[in-house]
């Protein structure tokens, strides 16, 4: 059972979100030739204040 997690800072409408699962979902299976049916996704969302690009905080 793959698993693809994804992080990001909030902000994604619930459309949205299925959409990408969906969108993801498609993408590894195809790539891979795995059933869609076995592809799991997590998206996880994390507050600016903790994410940090170039030794700098967003937040």
């Amino acid at each position: 059972m793959p698993l693809i997690q994804i992080s990001q800072t909030p902000g994604l409408s619930d459309r949205v979100k299925r959409e990408t699962i969906a969108a993801v979902t498609d993408a590894y299976a195809k790539a891979t030739g795995k059933n869609p049916d076995s592809v799991w996704v997590t998206i996880t969302e994390v507050p600016r204040q903790q994410w940090g690009v170039g030794g700098e905080p967003l937040g």
